[in-house]
């Protein structure tokens, strides 16, 4: 996912139909597995490319400009994404960077996120629309992220959920696609 996504200030079980685990005689061929994988992962494509837009959030005052970046690593097999807020000098004001996989066994996705010196799996649920996920925000506390994304634009709100209180917006981001992009794919080393 996606934004891709900004861990602990920004932000990525299956929802409707999951893609098929692969056969139990197959649960230890790796043609399978990264088939299945693959297959997974094109319920994401609709991140694909560069987006950027408008970022606001409870922690870092005022909106600011922000970025995500998506594609495709390992043969289609992990979806990799990389968030970043810009300050009005174009200084880089935030940085994330997310790998979403998929267990064709569990038959879940998972993202592993890095932020701001933290890192963490959480389950990622992805859903026709878009997708949501959630991570601890201390005791009884959690930031919930949902996302979505609709022909070129990407809207993803941040909500703090802490026992019965209502919900707090703590994040928003309104993006764009502004083209295609070829990362990661791009730039790998060559055999010589």
């Amino acid at each position: 996912m996606t934004t891709l996504m900004l861990a602990l200030l920004l932000a990525g079980a299956p929802a409707g139909p999951a893609p098929a685990a692969p056969p139990a005689a197959a649960a230890w061929d790796p043609a399978a597995r990264l088939a299945a994988q693959r297959e997974a992962m094109k319920a994401l494509a609709f991140m694909d490319g560069a987006w950027r837009g408008k970022a606001e959030t409870d922690r870092l005052p005022g909106g600011f400009t922000h970025t995500e970046r998506s594609g495709t690593l390992l043969d289609g097999t992990l979806r990799l994404v990389e968030g970043r807020s810009y300050d009005e000098k174009g200084g880089t004001r935030f940085n994330a960077f997310g790998v979403i996989s998929y267990d064709p066994a569990r038959r879940a996705y998972t993202m592993h996120s890095h932020a701001m010196g933290y890192v963490g799996d959480f389950p990622l649920e992805v859903r026709p629309d878009g997708y949501s996920w959630s991570q601890p925000a201390g005791p009884g506390a959690s930031i919930h992220y949902t996302a979505t994304v609709a022909g070129d634009a990407w809207r993803e709100v941040g909500e703090r959920v802490a026992g019965t209180a209502p919900p707090q917006k703590v994040f928003e981001m309104n993006l764009r696609r502004v083209g295609p992009s070829s990362w990661p794919q791009e730039g790998a080393v060559g055999p010589r």
